[in-house]
C-alpha cells in the first residue's frame, strides 16, 4: 500500500503535517503531483500553493532531491527501496473544497492535501489519521467515508484504507469535538455530523433527511454505498455543498437547522433551504458521481475538463432537490410551485439566457460561471437554474407523451442502469435518445433547441396539461424576487444591493434598467436618493412615494470618490414568474407519480 499519515501539526498556525511513504525501485523516477481542481467544483484551485516545507529521504534517512517541474509537480529519483516525503499543508479555507485547521476543528479534502505518486496511482492507499497532541483536543473525533481498518472504530483516530488514489481523495475528513446523529435507510447507515456549535433539533433533521434519502434510493432502485456521511460546517452565515460518492461536505448558517422550540410542522424557509441542499448533494451520489459525462471518465485533475453536459448533472439534480421535498411531504404543492417560480424568475429577470445557451454555460463553467464578473447577470445563464427548467420541461413532456406511463424518474433509472452501474460516460445524445424512446416519438429537435439556442423556454402549454397556469407578474418590491399579481404601479430601478454600515452596495445592475442608465455599477455604494439617506427600508419607502417616471438625484461612492446622477423610477416589468393551480384534477396526475411508480 501507499502509506499516508496526517496529523494536526500546529492548529493555531493552521498547519497539517503529512507523511507519504512508498516502496521504490532504486534509480527509478517518480512523479509527485497534486490536483489542480476537484470533481464537482469546476475551477482551477491550484491546491499545491498551500504545500510548504517539503522534503524527502530514503530508508537510511538520507536526503533525496526533489525537483519541481511546474506549479503542482515534483520529480524524485529513488536511491533505494523506500521513499518518504514529509510536508506541511497550510489549511485556512473553511469552504467545502480545501482544508481548514484551528483550535476548534479540522477538515481536509484529499485533493488539496495528499500528493499522488503518479506511477503508483492505482495501488491501494492506507491513511493513518493521528490526533492532536494538545490535551484540550482529547475529545476530538474523526468523521469520514473512508474504510476503517486494523481495528479502528467509527469516529476514532487510526487507520483507514482506500482502493486507490482517486478513492482516497473522494473521501473528505472532519476532525474535532463534533455533534453526530445516525439514521438507517434501506439498511444503509447515514451520519449527520456538525463541526461547530448549533442549537438545532437533530432528531427532527434526521427524520426529514431520511425521507429524502428514501426518495432518492427508491427513485434509482438501490443505494450504491454501504454508509453515507453528511458533514456540515456551521457558520454565522454560509451556504454550499460538494458531493462525493458516499459523503458530502455542506456549509450552512448556524440557525438554519430546525428550532427545537418550534412545532415540527413549522419548518422555516432557511431550514427548508438546508434540506434542499442535503437533497441536492445526496442525489449527486448517483447523478455525476457515478452517472457522469464521458469527458470525466476518467477525471483529468491536472487541467480543465470541458463538457457541455453540466446542465443535466446540476440542472436535473436542482430539479429533484426541491421536487423531493414536495414528494416526501416536507412542503406542500403550493410551496413547491413558489420555489420553482422563484427559480424561473431568477432566470427570466435578466438577459443572460438570451446571450448564452445552456450548453455554452456548461462548457464555460471554468471561467464564466465559477469566476463571475460584475456583468454576469446580463451575459450568462446558470446551468443550475435553467437546467432545472429544462428538467421540468423534460419531466412534463415525458409524462404527457407517454400518457403518464413514464417520467423523468424513468429516464434517470435508465441512465443509472446503463451508465452509472457500468461507469460508461454519457453524451448528450444519450439523454435525447432515452427521452425520445420514453415519449414514443423523436423529440430531438425541440430538445436540442432548448440546449443550444439563446431563447427563453415557454412552459405554458406543458404546465397547462397538468392544471397549472404560468403567469408573468411584476416585482413586488426592490431587491427581491417576490412577485405580485397586482397591476397597479410598483417601483423598479433594476439594481440589487446589500446593506453596508453606511449605504447600500450595488451587487447587480440589470441591462437597460434605470440603474444602468443612471450609470450605477457593481460595488458602487449608494448613500442617498432624492437627498435622503438610504437604508434597505428607506429606499423602498422613497420610491413607493413617487409617481411613475419620477427623476430622482442619487449620490454614491465609487471607490472613495463621491458621484451623483439622476435615476428614473419606472413601473416594474412583467419579468417575474408565478404558477397558479387552475385544475385540481389535472394537477393530481403530476402529483401522484412517485419514484417507484
Amino acid at each position: 500500500m501507499i502509506q499516508y499519515q496526517i496529523s494536526p501539526l500546529n492548529p493555531n498556525s493552521h498547519l497539517f503535517e503529512v507523511l507519504l511513504s512508498f516502496k521504490s525501485t532504486p534509480s527509478q523516477n517518480y512523479t509527485l503531483t497534486l490536483p489542480a481542481w476537484l470533481p464537482g467544483s469546476y475551477m482551477i484551485r491550484d491546491f499545491a500553493k498551500n504545500i510548504t516545507g517539503i522534503c524527502a529521504v530514503n530508508s537510511k534517512n538520507e536526503a533525496i532531491e526533489l525537483t519541481k517541474t511546474d506549479k503542482q509537480t515534483w520529480l524524485i529519483e529513488a536511491s533505494d527501496e523506500q521513499v518518504q516525503v514529509r510536508y506541511q499543508v497550510f489549511a485556512f479555507d473553511l469552504s467545502v473544497r480545501t482544508a481548514y485547521l484551528d483550535s476548534q476543528r479540522g477538515f481536509f479534502n484529499g485533493s488539496s492535501t495528499f500528493l499522488q505518486v503518479e506511477e503508483l496511482s492505482e495501488q491501494p492507499c492506507q491513511l493513518s489519521i493521528l490526533p492532536s497532541t494538545l490535551s484540550e483536543h482529547s475529545q476530538w473525533r474523526v468523521a469520514t467515508g473512508l474504510t476503517r481498518a486494523n481495528g479502528t472504530e467509527k469516529y476514532q483516530f487510526g487507520q483507514y484504507t482506500a482502493d486507490n488514489y482517486q478513492h482516497l481523495i473522494d473521501c473528505p475528513v472532519a476532525i474535532g469535538e463534533f455533534d453526530s446523529t445516525e439514521f438507517t435507510v434501506e439498511g444503509v447507515v447515514h451520519h449527520l455530523v456538525f463541526t461547530s456549535k448549533h442549537y438545532g433539533d437533530t432528531q427532527q433533521l434526521a427524520e426529514d433527511v431520511s425521507k429524502l434519502c428514501q426518495h432518492h434510493i427508491s427513485l434509482f432502485g438501490e443505494a450504491p454505498f454501504k454508509e453515507y456521511w453528511f458533514i456540515t460546517h456551521l457558520l454565522a452565515n454560509g451556504f454550499g455543498g460538494l458531493e462525493h460518492k458516499n459523503s458530502t461536505i455542506l456549509q450552512a448558517g448556524r440557525f438554519d437547522l430546525p428550532n427545537p422550540q418550534q412545532p415540527t410542522t413549522q419548518r422555516s424557509e432557511d431550514y427548508r433551504t438546508f434540506l434542499s441542499l442535503c437533497s441536492h448533494e445526496y442525489f449527486h451520489a448517483w447523478n455525476v458521481c457515478r452517472i457522469k459525462p464521458k469527458e470525466f471518465v476518467p477525471y483529468n485533475l491536472k487541467q480543465e475538463s470541458y463538457t457541455k453536459q453540466l446542465w443535466a448533472f446540476e440542472g436535473i439534480t436542482s430539479y429533484y432537490d426541491d421536487f423531493s421535498l414536495f414528494r416526501t411531504g416536507i412542503i406542500n404543492f403550493d410551496e413547491y410551485l413558489a420555489i420553482i417560480a422563484k427559480n424561473s424568475t431568477r432566470v427570466n429577470r435578466g438577459v443572460g439566457e438570451l446571450k448564452q445557451s445552456i450548453t455554452a454555460s456548461s462548457f464555460d463553467a471554468w471561467t464564466k460561471f465559477y469566476q463571475q464578473g460584475p456583468d454576469a447577470v446580463n451575459n450568462i445563464v446558470s446551468y443550475y437554474a435553467k437546467g432545472a427548467i429544462i428538467a421540468l420541461w423534460l419531466d412534463l413532456t415525458i409524462r404527457s407523451k407517454s400518457n403518464g406511463q413514464y417520467s423523468l424518474d424513468t429516464l434517470m433509472r435508465e441512465l443509472w442502469i446503463h451508465f452509472g452501474r457500468t461507469n460508461i460516460g454519457t453524451s448528450e445524445e444519450d439523454f435525447i435518445n432515452i427521452a425520445s424512446m420514453l415519449c414514443g416519438e423523436d423529440i430531438s429537435s425541440i430538445f436540442k433547441q432548448h440546449l443550444y439556442s439563446n431563447k427563453r423556454i415557454d412552459l405554458t402549454a406543458e404546465l397547462a396539461n397538468y392544471g397549472v397556469e404560468l403567469q408573468q407578474h411584476k416585482f413586488k418590491k426592490l431587491n427581491s424576487l417576490e412577485t405580485t399579481s397586482e397591476t397597479n404601479f410598483h417601483a423598479y430601478i433594476g439594481a440589487n444591493y446589500k446593506a453596508q454600515p453606511f449605504g447600500l452596495m450595488i451587487t447587480q445592475v440589470l441591462e437597460k434598467s434605470p440603474a444602468a442608465k443612471a450609470g450605477l455599477a457593481v460595488n458602487d455604494v449608494l448613500i442617498a436618493l432624492d437627498e435622503v439617506k438610504v437604508t434597505e427600508q428607506s429606499i423602498q419607502a422613497i420610491v413607493d412615494h413617487q409617481p411613475e417616471n419620477s427623476e430622482l438625484t442619487c449620490h454614491f461612492f465609487r471607490d472613495d470618490q463621491l458621484l451623483s446622477s439622476t435615476i428614473t423610477v419606472i413601473d416594474s416589468p412583467l419579468a417575474g414568474i408565478a404558477f397558479k393551480v387552475v385544475d385540481d384534477i389535472l394537477v393530481k396526475h403530476w402529483q401522484d407519480i412517485i419514484p417507484n411508480g
